[in-house]
C-alpha cells in the first residue's frame, strides 16, 4: 500500500478545505492599493528596578547584646532622645527632679546597673541631646529649664554622676527643643526653643556661661511671635550654606543661616510637613508628614523652587511621626515611624521616578526614639551599611539594629559599599564660616589603616597625641602606673588644645619651689581639676571625714537661718518661733 504524500514529506503543506470553500465559488480578488505605515516600536520597561541593595535585611541584636534595663524618658515631643558615635551611646533618660541622660561606653552591653552614673546637670526634662561630630567626647544637651549644656565626657567614661557642664548657653526664655551641630565648621551649634528664637551659638568662646549667640536666625519682632519662627525639625545641606526647617504652620522653609534670610517657602494645601531632610549628594529635600486625608507622606523637593513637588507618595494611615535618615554613600533612605515597629528603606536616585521601594524590616516591638551610628563606626568586616540604635520603651531596651547586606566574601574589604565619607574632622573653623566661606566636609576611607590627608589644614600635633593617649585608654592588660600617667599627658594635652597660650604670655608665673603630692591628676570621672586631698585609707578616717561634713553642714544651716531671720525683721516682719 503506497503511503500518503503528507505522511512521507513532512515539509509538504497540508491543507484542510473548509465548508464554505466546498459550497461557494471563489470571488475575484480585488487588487488595492498598500499603504505604507509607520512601524511602531514599543519600548518595554519594567517597573521593577534592579539594584545592589534589595537584598539588605535589618539584623537585630540579642538581649545580651542590647543595652537593657534603661529607664528611657516619658517626653511626648518628637525627637530622637539618642545619639551615638564611635566611643559612646547617649540616652534621654526619666528621672524625678530634673534632668538627665545616660552616657555608656559603646561596647559595655548587657544589664545596665540601676544606679550607673548619669549626667544631672539640668533642672529641666532633658530634650534631647547631640554629640558633636568632630570631637566623640564632646556631647551638647537641651533641655525644658531654657538652657543648652555643652559636656566634656571622660575618655574612661562617666564614673560618678556628672553635673558641671563646660558650657552652658543662657540665649533662650522658654524651653529648647531643638539642638544641631554644624556639618562642616567647628564649634557651631545651632538652637531652637519655644520663646520663638532660632539661634547659633559658637562654644569656643571663653567663660563657662555664654548669653550672647554669634548669630540670631529668627526671632519674634515687635512682640510678634509668627509660627514659622517654631520649628519641628532642620536639616543642613552638606556645606552648611542652606538651612531646611520645617515649622508650626506645618510648611517648609530654605534658609541662609549666616543671615536669616527665608528663601524659599512651601505650599501647606497638599501636605503638612512635620520633618525635612536634606538628600545631600542629589540636591534634594525629603519631608515626611501628613495629607488633608491624615495619611502619613513623603514628599520630595527642588531647594531652589519649593512651589510644587518632584515626587508625592502617601504610605500609611498612621497617626506616628516619620523620622527619615538617608546615607549619602549608598543613596538609601530610611523611613522609621515613632510607635511604629518597622523601618522601610528606600532607593534614591536623580532620575525618574526618583525613589524606589527596597525591603521592610518589620519588629513587634515599638520604637519611641533611634539613635545613628556615624559610617565611620560601622563593621566594613560583615558588609554593615547602617546601624539604628532603637530606643524600645516597654522593655527598657536599647536595641542595636543592623542593616547588612550579604556578600560571598564579606571579608573582603567592598569597595562599592563604602566610598569615601564625611570625616571627623572639620572643614573650617567657626569664624571663617561667620566671614563667608564655604567648604565641603573632609572626606575619609573606611579600609582599615587607612588615612587621608586633610585638604584644608594640618591637623594639630596635639590632636594626634590626644587620640594616640585616648586609644591607649582602652586597651588592656597594661600597667596601671603607664595608664595614669597617660592619662595625665592626655589631660594636660587636652588643655593645651583647647586653651592654647602663647609662650611669651608669663605674666605671674612663679617657679614651684614645693612639689606637693597634694597637686596632682588622679583618674577620677570629672579629671578636669587637681584633688586637693587623697582619700581616707581606713575606716575611722572615713567616719572622722564624715563627721567633719555634717558638721559643716550643720553650721551652713545655721548662717542661712540666721541670714533669713535678719532680712524679715528688717523689712518689718515680726518672727514667730514655736514654743
Amino acid at each position: 500500500m503506497k503511503p500518503c504524500a503528507w505522511k512521507t514529506h513532512h515539509t509538504a503543506p497540508f491543507r484542510v478545505r473548509s465548508v464554505v470553500d466546498m459550497k461557494f465559488p471563489k470571488l475575484p480578488v480585488l487588487s488595492l492599493p498598500v499603504l505604507s505605515l509607520p512601524v511602531l516600536q514599543m519600548s518595554w520597561r519594567s517597573s521593577f528596578r534592579c539594584s545592589k541593595f534589595r537584598y539588605v535585611f535589618g539584623k537585630p541584636a540579642t538581649k545580651e547584646h542590647s543595652y537593657d534595663g534603661v529607664p528611657i524618658t516619658r517626653s511626648v515631643h518628637d525627637n530622637h532622645y539618642c545619639s551615638a558615635n564611635p566611643c559612646f551611646i547617649a540616652m534621654v533618660t526619666e528621672c524625678a527632679g530634673g534632668g538627665a541622660f545616660l552616657v555608656l561606653p559603646i561596647h559595655c552591653l548587657g544589664r545596665v546597673d540601676p544606679h550607673y552614673p548619669r549626667v544631672c546637670g539640668h533642672s529641666g526634662q532633658v530634650l534631647d541631646v547631640k554629640w558633636n561630630p568632630f570631637n566623640d567626647y564632646c556631647i551638647a544637651s537641651c533641655s525644658e529649664d531654657c538652657t543648652v549644656k555643652i559636656w566634656d565626657i571622660p575618655v574612661c567614661g562617666v564614673q560618678q554622676n556628672l553635673t558641671k557642664a563646660r558650657k552652658t548657653l543662657t540665649g533662650h526664655s522658654r524651653r529648647v527643643a531643638i539642638i544641631e551641630w554644624h556639618p562642616t565648621a567647628e564649634n557651631l551649634l545651632l538652637s531652637s526653643g519655644y520663646d520663638y528664637k532660632v539661634l547659633l551659638w559658637d562654644v569656643s568662646h571663653s567663660g563657662s556661661v555664654i548669653r550672647h549667640p554669634v548669630r540670631v536666625v529668627l526671632m519674634p519682632v515687635h512682640h510678634r511671635y509668627p509660627s514659622e519662627a517654631l520649628l519641628l525639625s532642620v536639616s543642613f545641606n552638606s556645606d552648611g550654606s542652606r538651612l531646611a526647617v520645617t515649622s508650626k504652620d506645618r510648611r517648609i522653609r530654605v534658609l541662609e543661616p549666616r543671615t536669616g534670610k527665608i528663601l524659599q517657602v512651601s505650599s501647606n494645601k497638599t501636605h503638612r510637613a512635620n520633618k525635612v531632610l536634606y538628600i545631600r549628594g542629589l540636591k534634594m529635600l525629603l519631608s515626611t508628614g501628613s495629607s488633608p486625608w491624615n495619611h502619613r507622606q513623603i514628599i520630595l523637593w527642588d531647594p531652589e523652587d519649593l512651589s510644587e513637588p518632584l515626587y508625592e507618595e502617601d504610605l500609611d494611615g498612621s497617626a506616628g511621626v516619620l523620622f527619615p535618615f538617608y546615607d549619602p554613600d549608598t543613596q538609601m533612605l530610611y523611613l522609621a515611624g515613632k510607635g511604629d515597629g518597622n523601618i522601610r528603606y528606600y532607593e534614591l536616585s536623580s532620575e525618574k521616578p526618583y525613589i524606589s521601594f527596597l525591603m521592610e524590616y518589620r519588629s513587634l516591638l515599638p520604637q519611641k526614639g533611634l539613635g545613628v551610628m556615624p559610617k565611620r563606626g560601622l563593621d566594613v568586616s560583615v558588609c554593615e551599611i547602617f546601624r539604628f540604635y532603637r530606643l524600645i520603651a516597654v522593655k527598657d531596651l536599647v536595641e542595636p539594629l543592623s542593616m547588612i547586606i550579604p556578600r560571598k566574601q564579606s571579608e573582603v574589604f567592598q569597595e562599592d559599599l563604602y566610598p569615601m565619607t564625611a570625616g571627623n574632622q572639620a572643614a573650617l573653623t567657626a569664624q571663617e564660616w561667620l566671614l563667608g566661606i564655604n567648604r565641603g566636609p573632609v572626606l575619609m576611607s573606611l579600609r582599615p589603616e587607612a588615612h587621608v590627608e586633610n585638604p584644608y589644614a594640618e591637623i594639630p600635633a596635639d590632636k594626634n597625641h590626644l587620640k594616640q593617649l585616648s586609644a591607649v585608654r582602652f586597651q588592656t592588660n597594661t600597667n596601671l602606673d603607664f595608664m595614669e600617667k597617660a592619662f595625665l599627658e592626655e589631660q594636660l594635652a587636652y588643655q593645651d588644645a583647647k586653651y592654647p597660650r602663647e609662650l611669651s604670655d608669663l605674666s605671674g608665673w612663679q617657679p614651684d619651689e614645693t612639689d606637693s603630692p597634694l597637686w596632682s591628676y588622679r583618674c577620677t570621672p570629672h579629671c578636669r581639676e587637681p584633688a586637693e586631698k587623697p582619700p581616707p585609707t581606713t575606716e575611722s578616717e572615713l567616719l572622722q571625714a564624715f563627721y567633719k561634713q555634717q558638721d559643716e553642714i550643720r553650721g551652713l544651716k545655721e548662717e542661712l537661718h540666721q541670714k533669713e531671720a535678719g532680712s524679715k525683721t528688717e523689712n518689718g516682719f515680726i518672727v514667730y518661733k514655736d514654743g
